[in-house]
């Protein structure tokens, strides 16, 4: 008992902590998205924490499953019971905050602070280094189209009345983005799977278990990847690339062509929706017989030694 009392303290303060990290860094990336819209979109602070704990929880997920796993393969916890557990606190967490997130949005956007922004005197610009171009908006986001100051190297400051004839060769807002193209993939995959987990909600609270069952349970199925080899570490990331696989799958199958191709291809039998919550069920449980069998060789390999 004291170990699985040990495993749902190690799930839920791992959940709590993995969510509320992802939530922070995600609010601030909404944020100065936000700020690269000029007039600035009609967004609320709590509008954009929901939307970040939503893209956070999807994200969460996967983490703390993938950390539980190597948790009960590193405290040798008997598997069947523990990766059971796993998956009721999972699925437990994960409807419990979208259900939450869900009576959040109703609060009416009058009660809720709106974000501001560089009422007076906004600077855009695509680096903190002095050497580069700069634009100073007079009279901030409430007219971007207004009066502004234009720094350019080796030139005197310039006023202008209005963004007209300030053809300066820069892009609407001058701000950069350098991120890697798999961070921007995974956000992207991360993005859609929170929505579609959303609109299974919507649905209804069958529709939405099936769905996120599904992926729950193919993913505690992959725990035999984290003692694959002797290498610990190695496990670990073998484990996550799977993951990732799993989510870019599911974010590949979603899409509107390739539901009409499994629609068409099914032959109406079985609604499309449902291809992917089977498959990875039927995949899962695979993975299970395979893991059993492993074990169960293994031990009879170990008495008859």
């Amino acid at each position: 008992m004291k170990n699985f009392a040990r495993l749902i303290l190690f799930f839920t303060l791992v959940f709590i902590i993995i969510l509320a990290a992802t939530t922070c860094l995600k609010y601030l990336s909404l944020r100065v998205e936000w700020a690269k819209n000029l007039p600035p979109k009609p967004e609320t602070a709590l509008t954009l924490i929901i939307d970040s704990a939503r893209w956070a929880l999807t994200l969460t997920m996967f983490s703390v499953i993938l950390l539980t796993l190597n948790y009960i393969v590193r405290r040798k916890i008997f598997p069947f019971t523990a990766i059971i557990s796993v998956i009721i606190l999972s699925v437990s967490f994960c409807y419990g905050i979208t259900y939450t997130l869900n009576k959040m949005t109703s609060v009416p956007p009058a009660q809720t602070a709106g974000v501001q922004m560089g009422e007076k005197g906004l600077i855009l610009s695509n680096s903190l280094n002095r050497n580069v171009t700069a634009i100073v908006l007079l009279e901030g986001t409430a007219n971007p189209h207004g009066p502004r100051v234009t720094a350019i190297p080796g030139q005197p400051l310039a006023f202008y009345e209005s963004a007209a004839g300030t053809d300066l060769g820069l892009p609407p807002i001058p701000f950069g983005d350098d991120t890697p193209w798999f961070l921007k993939s995974l956000d992207i995959d991360i993005r859609m799977n929170a929505e579609m987990y959303q609109q299974k909600f919507n649905e209804g609270l069958s529709s939405w278990l099936i769905y996120v069952g599904a992926f729950i349970f193919i993913l505690c199925s992959l725990g035999f990847l984290i003692k694959f080899s002797a290498w610990p570490l190695a496990n670990l990331f073998l484990a996550a690339i799977a993951f990732r696989g799993i989510l870019a799958l599911g974010t590949f199958l979603n899409t509107g062509e390739i539901q009409n191709v499994i629609s068409s291809f099914l032959n109406n039998i079985m609604l499309a929706g449902l291809a992917l919550p089977l498959s990875f069920v039927g995949f899962g449980i695979l993975v299970y017989i395979y893991s059993i069998l492993s074990f169960a060789a293994k031990r009879r390999k170990n008495d008859g030694n």
